[in-house]
Order: structure tokens, then sequence, then C-alpha cells
């Protein structure tokens, strides 16, 4: 830290690390939710919600899934599971659900699939699933009228002008097919959606499916040479890429996502394009379309990201960091099969933490959620998610098991009771990790697996620290911190430093920080991931049945070292936990720099609540 910013931090009482300021008046803010493709209709949902009380509820599909499956046999399987058969009839449904919904004060975000189509054009019954839609079922007075008469016109386009089709599902026999995003016609499409969706009562939508594959249409040839002419100078583009005549060029390739190992400069421009272009239209779509609708309409989009995966997953690897989150209000972002089990003996916790802190400090501290896919470690995955800014829970809430419906209530109930700690709070951090986005945008790898490994040993040896993007850490940002750590440092010894808090607790223990809104109080999160595992099945980690596989172990107790923030001196601490309904006073000592305080066993999830006053 600069002198000049060490006496502003010390003359202002800005703690370390602490974003200066609450969050920002009219930015949507909520702690909890719920996400549900099945079931939804089961007569136990509502009694569920009335228990939870969460404040979103993710319900309903209004996309390409809708205008897909809902009027076809399969319409009460995957992916939609949708309660009744029929447009109307399944649309009436779910502006009823929305209506009852609403009336328990829960926000609703409904599913949009922007571009996943199941159908078959033509064959013996005729046109099934999307295409039997456009054809037969569009009623003009309630969508407008249709952009185009040929729907396969709006998909996208292999090289010889065929579209391109998936098998990957089978869904009813019919095939997949991709409507392309850069077609200004299917932008319609999404349009009218999007408005028949508001009028039925939705508070907000996540777009899923928000990919783009090797599209070779009239459309994405234009754009892409349209990006490169913008991007590079002729010269350049001669020289660099074998392009002679941008105007004229035909390119045989314009792929998204693909192998890192077979990864070229023009290959990643590609990548770039797929993901800029991709976030254009999610703003025509969403942003300026749905909010001159309904102006508080609430935007997200639900992204993939797994252990950082890049080049070959992360819908928003290459997008440049000012488009990164830009106007949504909250994110998705699934870890797939990369965080769903433990394997203790190998030190692997199966958690998102570092995941959570990277997504935390890239969207400047707004609400997301992580997809982990666990249906057995109920508690943990609410728990890493309230501990680091995060809204419990992704998939999977399961209100039909009874034992795993009492913890999500009991868990939910806790952080109602203790709203104040987690609605607009924000990291308290001794340190910071740089996430290599300069390296990955590059085409380089490498550093990535350093990233990770600097993230375990940083978790590992409980020190408080944030994650930034390395092209968004400024300087002045980074002054901030005690301690700044990158990918480039060859050796990380945060046990030998002596300005940062301390915690004595064993490695299947996840420690973090944060500040509430009202800036007079600390929190310290304690995540347990220690439990009796499911025996392994054939050697591989098991994953388990449900939550009568979670088994937590209960921590002996933890004793804690903390950095007292500048400028402040500790009032009082107390412990909380949601196995207990009342706080638990904690005797502590405390000088002007550091509280010792020794926390009790917890079983998953506690709560130390610092409570400071100025000095």
């Amino acid at each position: 830290m600069s002198r000049l910013l060490r006496i502003l931090v010390l003359t202002l009482g800005v703690a370390v690390g602490s974003r200066a300021t609450a969050a920002e008046p009219g930015r949507f803010e909520f702690t909890t939710m719920v996400a549900h493709w099945d079931a939804y209709g089961d007569p136990a949902y509502l009694p569920f919600i009335e228990a939870a009380q969460p404040d979103v509820a993710q319900l309903g599909f209004y996309g390409g899934h809708f205008w897909s499956l809902a009027h076809t046999p399969q319409f009460g399987g995957y992916p939609a599971h949708f309660p009744v058969r029929g447009l109307a009839e399944c649309g009436t449904w779910f502006e009823e659900r929305n209506r009852r919904l609403h009336e328990r004060g829960v926000k609703v975000v409904g599913h949009f699939n922007v571009e996943f189509l199941v159908g078959d054009p033509d064959g013996p019954e005729g046109p099934r699933g999307f295409f039997k839609f456009y054809r037969d079922l569009w009623d003009e007075a309630e969508l407008g009228p249709k952009p185009v008469a040929d729907p396969l016109d709006l998909l996208e386009k292999n090289a010889d002008g065929t579209p391109i089709i998936q098998d990957n599902y089978r869904i009813g026999g019919m095939r997949e097919y991709w409507g392309c995003l850069r077609n200004p016609d299917w932008q319609k499409v999404l349009k009218a959606w999007v408005k028949r969706g508001v009028q039925r009562g939705v508070d907000g939508f996540i777009a899923n499916y928000f990919y783009r594959h090797n599209c070779l249409c009239k459309h994405c040839q234009t754009s892409f040479r349209d990006y490169m002419k913008q991007r590079f100078p002729s010269e350049t583009l001669r020289k660099q890429f074998g392009i002679d005549d941008i105007d004229r060029h035909v390119f045989p390739e314009i792929v998204s996502w693909h192998d890192p190992k077979e990864s070229t400069p023009l290959r990643r421009e590609m990548l770039r394009f797929s993901q800029i272009s991709n976030k254009q239209v999610f703003d025509e779509v969403f942003i300026r379309h749905g909010r001159s609708l309904k102006p508080d309409l609430i935007v997200a989009q639900w992204n993939h990201l797994g252990n950082f995966s890049q080049i070959a997953g992360d819908e928003r690897c290459l997008l440049p960091a000012e488009q990164w989150g830009r106007d949504e209000d909250y994110l998705w972002y699934s870890t797939g099969a990369s965080a769903h089990y433990s394997d203790l003996e190998n030190r692997f916790l199966g958690d998102a933490t570092l995941q959570s802190r990277f997504i935390r400090g890239a969207f400047d501290d707004k609400p997301f959620t992580l997809g982990k896919y666990e249906s057995t470690r109920i508690r943990t995955a609410i728990s890493e998610l309230a501990a680091n800014g995060g809204a419990p829970m992704g998939f999977y809430t399961r209100f039909t098991d009874p034992a795993a419906r009492a913890e999500i209530v009991r868990y939910y109930q806790f952080l109602k009771r203790n709203n104040t700690l987690y609605r607009g709070n924000r990291p308290h951090s001794e340190a910071v990790l740089l996430f290599p986005r300069k390296s990955v945008h590059a085409g380089d790898l490498a550093p990535l697996a350093r990233f990770r490994e600097l993230g375990l040993k940083l978790l590992e040896a409980h020190v408080l620290f944030d994650v930034l993007p390395d092209d968004i850490a400024s300087a002045e940002r980074l002054a901030t911190y005690r301690h700044v750590v990158r990918t480039s440092d060859t050796d990380l010894r945060a046990s030998d430093w002596k300005d940062v808090s301390r915690f004595d607790a064993p490695f299947t223990v996840r420690v973090s920080a944060s500040r509430p809104a009202n800036d007079h109080e600390l929190t310290l999160h304690f995540v347990n991931y220690n439990r009796i595992e499911p025996a392994k099945q054939k050697g591989e980690p098991n994953p388990g049945r449900g939550i009568q596989d979670e088994q937590p172990i209960a921590t002996a107790p933890i004793a804690c070292d903390l950095m007292i923030p500048v400028g402040h001196k500790v009032q009082a601490v107390e412990f909380l936990t949601p196995e207990s309904l009342e706080p638990q006073p904690l005797k502590s000592s405390s000088d002007h720099e550091r509280l010792r305080v020794t926390i009790p066993s917890l079983l998953v999830y506690g709560v130390v609540r610092v409570q400071l006053v100025p000095q």
C-alpha cells in the first residue's frame, strides 16, 4: 500500500480490502432463491415457498423450450416438465402460478431459452415441435406478424446452407436446431416471446443456452467481417491472418468454444466475436426491448464455469471487461460435475469458494448463484454461497424430500433472520489473488493452472482474500490490500505474513469475511465440509443419493486472531448458526489492532458477528 493511500485509509477509516461504499441505490439485491425445471406443479411447492420464503423463484419457461414443446406429447418430460399440455393452457397455468408467487412476496424470474429448438421441419406427421408452432400455431394476435415465412431462414447454418442439427437428446425422436442470434429476424421472434412473458406476469428473465456454434450463415459472415474490419487495419489482416480483401473474404469456419490446444489468434478472435455479439443481442432483446416494456425487468444469464474452464467453456471468457455483466442484475454460473462431491482423503472439498470469489470480483458484488447440481450436500451448498456474497441456491432445492426440505427451510430462515448481515454486503479481505484474464485472452492457460494452485493454498491457509481479474485491477484498487498475489509469484508463503488474520481451523473449513451495508460490523463466515463420505464406487468419489448421505462431522472449537478494521474497536462478539435460534455471546479480548476469540464447534455453517464502534 502506498504511503499516501495508507494515510487516507487511516484518516477515513476505510477497511483494508473492503469496498468504501455500500451497494448502489436501485441495485436489485436478494439473498435467497429457488430454481426448478421440474416438480414446480407439485401440490407441496407453494407450501414450501411459504415456509422457506425465498426472495426469488426461477420458475416457468418463456423461450424456445415453451414454444417447441408445450403443445407436444412430450410436454411433461425433459427439459421443462410442463404441468399441462397446450400453448394457451400452459401459458395460463404460468400466469396463475406467477400471481400466487407474487401473493407470497416472491419475485418470479422465468427461464428463457434463446436458441435451442426441438422439432422436425417435416415428416410423416408434418412439422413437429418448434416447426409445428411456427408454421401452424403462431398467433399473430398474441405475438404479432411472423418475421419470415420459412422458419428454416431463422437457423444457424453450415457452409452449404443446411441447418446445424444435433441429436443429443432426441426428445420424442425429434432433432435439435439453433436459432442464429445474429439474424435480425430471429431477434424479432425473441422480442415477441419476451413481450408475451412480461404480459404473463414475470418479474424478469434468465437467458440460457446462450451459445454460438460454428454458424456460417450470411449474418455471421457479415458480422464477423465487420468485427475484423473494426478491430484490425488492412495490413494487419493481410500479414497476421492472410486476409487480402476482408469485404469479399468467406470464412470456412467461425468457431466459438474450442480446444485450447488447437487455438490460434484467428480462432480466439472468432470466439471473442461470438461472445461480444451474443452480449449485444442480449442487451438488445432483454435490456433495451425488455425494459422498454417493464422498466424494472430483472435480467440475468445462465452461464457455465466448471473449474474455470476457459476457451473451451465459459460464455464470457473472452468478453471485454467493460461488457462483462454490464446492466445485468444477477448471474447464474454452473460448476457442473467439478464440485458436487468430495474426496477428503485427497483434500478435495468439492467446494466452489474460489469460483464464487471470482464472480464476485468480476461482477462488482452483484448477486449471483451457482448451479452445483448438488443434491446431497444441501447445507454446504447453501452455506458457501451465503458466506461469499452469493444467493443460495441453484439446483437442487429438493422440497419433495422431507429431510432436504427441513434443512432448506431452516437455513433460509436463518438467512432471513439475519438479513442485515447479508443483503448488500461486500467482502472484507486482506489479500487479493489476481485472475489471469489477460493471459486467457492471449491464449495462454498456463497461468490459469497456477491460479488454481495459489487459490487452494490461500484457502487452506484461511487467508481472507478476494479474487479480481487482472484486467480491472487498477493500482488504486490493489493498494487497498495488504498483499497482492499474482500467478507469476514463484513462492507463496502466506504463513509468514504478520499483518493478516489467523484462524486455527482444519483444511476442511473455509473462512471468509464480509462487511454489512451498515458498515459498523464485520462478519466472519465458517463453512465446514468435513463429513462421513459415501463409500467410493470403483475407486471413484461417490456424490451420494441425497441429503441422507451428507452426514457432516462437527468441528472442534476454532481459535481466531482477527485484524480489526482500521479506525474501529470491538463492542461485542456473538456466534450464530442455523442449528440454533438464538445467538451465543462470546468472550473475547482485543487491543487496538487484533481481536482474539474462540468460536464453539459448528456442524456446517457458523457466523461470528463482530460489532464495531469508531475509535
